[in-house]
């Protein structure tokens, strides 16, 4: 004998109330989905899109710039503080042509976001120039070590990172120390006898 208060199930054996608390259930998870969706949206939203303003230390000078989170740390130096020395000559930083110094440490502009360069001290090579100018590109003149220039700036200012670690390298360290550089002119002679005389000059 059928019970009455039972409810019907049909030819694949799926009961109606089952139906009914799985579809809930499926409800239920999509809501909380997109509520978490939207909540991270809104905690992430000023970092994830628009262009904000932010404060950077250059060489010295507090500066404010506008970014998005992927503008490069090149593309402020040259589009908007209009410092031109470091090159754009290669995309993926390989040619070290973009070289700056963040934090004492050397680092390739081109692939570094601006946006991680707040409350960091950047020096570019236009630092190293001036009415007092540093050793390094002094003795980049004396030495006659740059041709076409682009690779120039990236390697004054490796070079000046270099030895700030490392005042009493030998040409072997120099050579290793500067693998991340490359001049597609092949003054890589005249560019060691550079360092190295500051290295002999104790600058």
């Amino acid at each position: 004998m059928s019970d009455s208060h039972n409810t019907p199930i049909d030819q694949d054996g799926l009961d109606r109330r089952s139906f009914l608390k799985g579809s809930g259930a499926v409800a239920a998870a999509t809501a909380v989905h997109a509520g978490t969706a939207a909540a991270a949206g809104e905690a992430t939203g000023e970092v994830e899109k628009g262009w904000k303003p932010i404060q950077l230390n250059v060489n010295g000078e507090q500066v404010t710039v506008k970014v998005e989170p992927r503008t490069t740390l090149l593309e402020v130096l040259r589009y908007q503080l209009d410092l031109t020395g470091a090159k754009p000559v290669s995309s993926d930083g390989s040619s070290g042509a973009s070289t700056v110094i963040i934090n004492g440490k050397p680092h390739v502009a081109s692939t570094t976001l601006a946006i991680s360069c707040r409350r960091k001290k950047i020096e570019t090579v236009e630092s190293l120039g001036g009415e007092n100018p540093d050793a390094v590109p002094l003795a980049f003149v004396e030495h006659d070590a740059q041709q076409c220039g682009f690779c120039t700036p990236g390697f004054v200012v490796a070079v000046r990172a270099f030895l700030n670690k490392n005042p009493e390298a030998t040409e072997d360290q120099i050579r290793a120390g500067l693998n991340g550089n490359v001049c597609r002119c092949g003054t890589y002679a005249g560019i060691l006898a550079a360092a190295v005389s500051v290295v002999k000059g104790g600058n």
